[in-house]
C-alpha cells in the first residue's frame, strides 16, 4: 500500500471570511506599490484519494493546500504570481515578484479588468455547492466505500475474479476573490466520487475491463457502493466475446458517457479564445445552423448542486445562463473580458481564474438539453447500427471539424443489442455529426460539468474489418 501525505496540518482550513480578508489585503498591498490593477484569489481546501484492489488498500493519498494567486496590470502589461507561503515575509516577496515581472512584460492593448459597470455588487451565495459531510470523510471511511464497491462487483458474478481496483475520492474547500475594481466575494465547494473497475477473462486469455462510477457534490446523493459495484460488473460482463464488424455507414447511438465527449468537442470550439485565434471551425458561424433542430445546448451556472455551478465568474461578474445553441442555431460564443474585447462583444460571464491568478474563458455546466425519448426507445427504433459506450484516442481537429476516434460498444440488429464490438473507428466531420443528430434521450445525469443524455447520429462511417 502506498501512503502519501502532502498536507499542511498546522491549522484547519480557514473560513471564507478569512480568505476574503487575505485576498483584499493582497490587493491593497499591490496597489500601494503603484500598479494600476490588482486582483487576488485566495484558496484553501483538502483532497483525499483512496484505492483498493482485490480487497486490500493500495493507495491512501491526502493533501491540504492554502495559497494565493495575484494578477497585476500596469501600463497595459500583465504579470501573474502565486505562493503558498503566507507569512509576512513570503507575501512581501510574492508581491515584489509581481512588480518585477510586470515591468518586463509586453504591452497588450486588450489587457485589463472587467468593465466596472459589469462587476457584481450583490450576488446570492448558494447553499448547495458545499457539503460538510464530504469534507469530514476520513481515510478509513473512504477505504470502506472502495472495498464495498469492489466486493459488490465480485459478488455479482463468479466469472469476475480480478479487478483494476476501486477508487474513492473527495475534495472540499473554498476560495475568495478580491478585485481592485471593488469586487469581493467567495464560496465553498465539495465533490466526491467512487469508481469500480472489474476485470474478466475472455477467450484467448484476453482481459476485458468495464467500469461504473458515481459522483456528486453531496454525500447523501451518491449511489451506494453496492449499486456501483453491481453495475460495474454488469457492464464488464457484457463486453465478453466482442467481434469486429465490416466497414459501413450506419446510425450510431452514443450513451451518456460517450455523448458527453461529443458535446465537449463543441465546448472547446465556442470559446472566445478559440474564435479570435481562428482555431475553430465555428468561427463566423453565429446565427447559422450548427446542429439539428433537436439540439439546444445551454451553459448554466445555476443548476442545483451541479459540478459547474457558481454565483459569479472569475472576474467578479454575476453568473448568467447562456443559450449557446438553440434548436440547432449557434447563438453566442462564451467569453471572458479579454476575448470579448478581441471580438468586439460583451463578456458572457464565463471567466475562470486559475490558482496563479490567470484568467481565461471556460464553461460552467455545459449541457445538451434532454429530449423525451427513453434510451430503450431510441435503441428499439434503430434497425441496424452501433451503440458506442467507449471511445479511445484524441481524433478531433477543432479547426476543420474532422472527427475520427477508436470506439467500442455493441452492434444493433432489429432494434436490439446483438453482440459486443471492438477495434473499430467511427468518423464524420463534427459539423455534419451535430446536424445528423436525430434522437435525444431523457437520461441526463449531471455527474460532470459537461453533460449529455443519449444521442443518435443518423449516419456515420464505421471502419471495421
Amino acid at each position: 500500500m502506498t501512503l502519501r501525505l502532502v498536507s499542511d496540518r498546522t491549522r484547519p482550513n480557514p473560513p471564507l471570511a478569512e480568505l476574503e480578508e487575505l485576498a483584499a489585503h493582497i490587493v491593497t498591498l499591490a496597489l500601494s506599490k503603484g500598479v494600476d490593477v490588482a486582483e487576488a484569489i485566495a484558496r484553501a481546501g483538502s483532497e483525499l484519494t483512496t484505492k483498493v484492489r482485490l480487497g486490500e488498500p493500495e493507495l491512501v493519498e491526502e493533501a491540504s493546500h492554502r495559497g494565493i494567486g495575484l494578477r497585476v496590470i500596469k501600463n497595459q502589461r500583465v504579470a501573474l504570481t502565486s505562493t503558498s507561503d503566507l507569512s509576512p515575509r513570503g507575501i512581501a516577496r510574492f508581491i515584489d515578484d509581481a512588480l518585477e515581472l510586470v515591468d518586463v512584460s509586453q504591452e497588450d492593448p486588450f489587457a485589463g479588468p472587467a468593465e466596472p459597470s459589469q462587476i457584481a455588487t450583490d450576488f446570492p451565495l448558494p447553499d448547495d455547492l458545499y457539503d460538510a459531510e464530504i469534507g469530514n470523510i476520513t481515510a478509513a471511511q473512504a477505504l470502506d466505500w472502495a472495498k464495498r464497491g469492489e466486493k459488490a462487483a465480485f459478488d455479482a458474478d463468479v466469472r469476475i475474479r480480478n479487478s483494476d481496483g476501486a477508487t474513492f475520492s473527495r475534495s472540499a474547500g473554498g476560495f475568495a476573490l478580491a478585485l481592485s475594481g471593488g469586487f469581493r466575494g467567495g464560496y465553498s465547494t465539495s465533490y466526491a466520487s467512487l469508481v469500480v473497475v472489474p476485470v474478466v477473462d475472455d477467450e484467448g486469455n484476453k482481459k476485458r475491463r468495464g467500469h461504473h462510477w458515481t459522483a456528486r457534490r453531496h454525500f447523501a446523493e451518491l449511489d451506494s457502493p453496492e449499486a456501483v459495484g453491481a453495475e460495474a460488473a454488469r457492464r464488464t460482463l457484457r463486453k465478453l466475446g466482442p467481434r469486429k464488424v465490416p466497414s459501413c455507414e450506419a446510425p450510431v447511438i452514443f450513451d451518456p458517457d460517450a455523448a458527453r465527449s461529443i458535446v465537449g468537442m463543441l465546448a472547446g470550439c465556442i470559446m472566445g479564445s478559440s474564435i479570435w485565434r481562428k482555431q475553430s471551425y465555428l468561427t463566423g458561424r453565429i446565427g447559422t445552423p450548427v446542429a439539428s433542430e433537436l439540439c439546444t445546448i445551454v451553459d448554466d451556472p445555476f443548476l442545483r448542486r451541479a459540478p459547474g455551478s457558481r454565483p459569479f465568474d472569475g472576474e467578479g461578474l454575476l453568473s448568467r445562463r447562456n443559450v449557446v445553441v438553440e434548436r440547432g442555431q449557434l447563438q453566442t460564443y462564451l467569453c471572458d473580458s479579454y476575448s470579448a474585447r478581441k471580438l468586439g462583444v460583451a463578456s458572457t460571464a464565463n471567466a475562470a481564474r486559475g490558482s496563479s491568478g490567470d484568467v481565461g474563458a471556460s464553461t460552467t455546466n455545459f449541457v445538451l438539453q434532454p429530449g423525451t425519448a427513453t434510451p430503450e426507445s431510441i435503441l428499439a427504433s434503430t434497425k441496424r447500427g452501433l451503440l458506442v459506450t467507449e471511445m479511445m484516442g484524441f481524433g478531433f481537429n477543432a479547426l476543420t471539424g474532422d472527427f475520427s476516434r477508436g470506439a467500442a460498444g455493441f452492434w444493433i440488429e432489429d432494434g436490439k443489442i446483438a453482440f459486443p464490438v471492438s477495434e473499430i473507428t467511427i468518423s464524420l466531420n463534427a459539423d455534419e455529426l451535430f446536424k445528423r443528430i436525430d434522437a435525444i434521450g431523457n437520461d441526463l445525469d449531471l455527474r460532470t460539468s459537461t453533460a449529455s443524455p443519449t444521442i443518435r447520429v443518423s449516419s456515420m462511417t464505421i471502419a471495421g474489418s
